[in-house]
């Protein structure tokens, strides 16, 4: 079974996907929900690496596009952001396509930099690009995760 996403550019994943980011990280996973119970958007992520490498991750984030524009998108980061503090990460990370300028904006105006481009990220017809992008967390005093790479990657090269 597939899910339907909210946007065409959310990353749409099938139903077992999404059970084992809700059972494993279920702190990590968001709904907002409209009075009326639509759902208006949502966020999932996890915590991952090792070391200075231990990080919170977004793996989707998507607002109904009739939701836009009210902030729901950055209390949905807040949310994620505030469970990775708890978690003592050093930084929270996602991926975004190198064509989504409004969700790059978006970011950027959340803290998030550029720290790499990902060549060939996401399959399609065109294969696209992506931005690994980072906000430092507290445990990052110096802020060497946000370092930029100045050479890109390709996917099977990302730890």
């Amino acid at each position: 079974m597939q899910m339907r996403n909210l946007d065409p550019l959310t990353e749409t994943y099938g139903l077992p996907f999404y059970m084992q980011y809700l059972a494993h990280w279920p702190e990590y996973f968001q709904v907002a929900e409209a009075p009326n119970g639509r759902i208006m958007g949502y966020i999932m992520g996890k915590a991952e690496g090792t070391g200075e490498n231990w990080h919170g991750h977004v793996t989707a984030l998507t607002v109904a596009p009739e939701y836009r524009r009210l902030g729901l998108a950055k209390n949905l980061m807040d949310v994620l952001e505030d469970v990775s503090e708890m978690k003592k990460t050093y930084f929270v990370d996602l991926f975004v396509r190198v064509s989504n300028k409004v969700a790059i904006d978006m970011y950027h105006r959340l803290g998030y930099t550029v720290y790499r481009k990902v060549l060939e990220y996401y399959s399609g017809d065109p294969d696209e690009d992506a931005f690994d992008m980072r906000k430092a967390m507290s445990m990052d005093v110096h802020k060497k995760s946000v370092e930029p790479l100045k050479d890109p990657v390709r996917p099977e090269d990302i730890e």
